[in-house]
């Protein structure tokens, strides 16, 4: 058995003990961000597989852009009407799906919040996700000990989208913080004064996103030598835009999150210098677990002691370690990737 089998399995029994493997009539839902993103599919992958397993029906629905809002409302809806046990979602917008989701709840299903909390956290039953602060903090020493005079920083902020769900504040603040930079409002990005921010840009999780954010970013200033991107596929768009402006050799530091396969292979290649990977697969399937223990017998999980929610791992992953931040190299990366 590797490494994260064993891990995975550990990290299941401290969350609850599992119920008889039979789960006649269960159904649940999962609610994903886009059904594009490798992250998601996997996600997706993991929730059908273990409720393959566990003997429980599981529909899945998607937003058609990361931040399509509507399309999960509807699906929200889609699932009370369904007779769901619970529901498993990835929000778009964590504050305005609070209230479908309190509906979900007032009819009796259990609402567990997948790598993005909601806000406020309590809104859902149970949150299982990466500690999205640490990976940002993570990429963001890492950034810091590799640059070496950070006063001399140019640096692009590549984020989600203007709702600024929890993820994408947590991801940004944690970035700044990890490399020194005052956060002002740590409950939002895009309000620091430090000159040494060119900007933030929208990317919507996405490669074209990320192509199109770093342009306009270099458009403000062509001399950006620091980048940070909300997940690999910005990155991987932000690297094709300084590759067309003549850049890709310039020893420009490109940080991220997530942690798939595609995503490490850029970081064994050099396109991206470090990426925090976080595991989605163990998400979903915790989350399905879940949902069987909340139908058959009424009970919650447990959140990791001292935090408010259920953290399930981060790792920084780059081929060029920093002395004073932990790390695994890509070879490992790989072991533990997806997509």
């Amino acid at each position: 058995m590797n490494k994260l089998k064993s891990s995975l399995l550990v990290i299941a029994a401290s969350v609850f003990i599992s119920a008889p493997t039979y789960a006649a009539d269960i159904e649940a839902c999962l609610i994903t961000k886009t059904d594009i993103n490798p992250f998601f599919v996997k996600m997706k992958e993991g929730a059908k597989a273990k409720a393959d397993e566990l003997g429980i029906k599981l529909s899945t629905f998607a937003g058609k852009i990361d931040g399509d809002h509507e399309t999960q409302v509807k699906a929200v809806e889609t699932c009370i009407a369904s007779g769901a046990k619970g529901i498993l979602i990835a929000a778009s917008d964590t504050k305005a799906i609070t209230t479908v989701l309190g509906q979900a709840q007032d009819n009796g299903l259990l609402v567990i919040a997948l790598d993005t909390p909601l806000e406020p956290i309590t809104a859902a039953d149970s949150t299982f996700a990466t500690d999205n602060f640490k990976a940002g903090e993570l990429i963001g020493k890492w950034a810091a000990a590799s640059f070496g005079d950070t006063s001399k920083a140019v640096i692009a902020m590549l984020d989600l989208n203007v709702s600024q769900p929890s993820v994408d504040v947590l991801r940004d603040q944690g970035f700044l913080t990890g490399f020194g930079i005052d956060t002002k409002d740590i409950s939002k990005w895009g309000d620091e004064d430090d000159s040494r921010i060119v900007g933030n840009e929208v990317t919507n999780g996405n490669e074209e996103g990320g192509r199109n954010a770093m342009e306009k970013l270099l458009q403000k200033n062509p001399n950006i030598n620091v980048v940070y991107t909300l997940n690999e596929p910005a990155a991987a768009g932000a690297y094709e835009a300084l590759k067309a402006a003549g850049k890709a050799d310039d020893g420009i530091l490109i940080v991220s999150v997530d942690g798939g396969c595609p995503g490490v292979k850029d970081v064994k290649d050099g396109v991206i210098g470090a990426t925090s990977q976080q595991y989605p697969l163990l998400m979903a399937s915790l989350g399905v677990e879940a949902i069987k223990a909340w139908a058959e017998n009424g009970t919650k999980p447990a959140n990791t002691p001292g935090l408010d929610f259920f953290d399930t791992g981060v790792n920084l992953v780059t081929d060029q370690p920093a002395s004073g931040v932990p790390s695994i190299d890509t070879a490992e990366g790989m072991d533990r990737c997806w997509g």
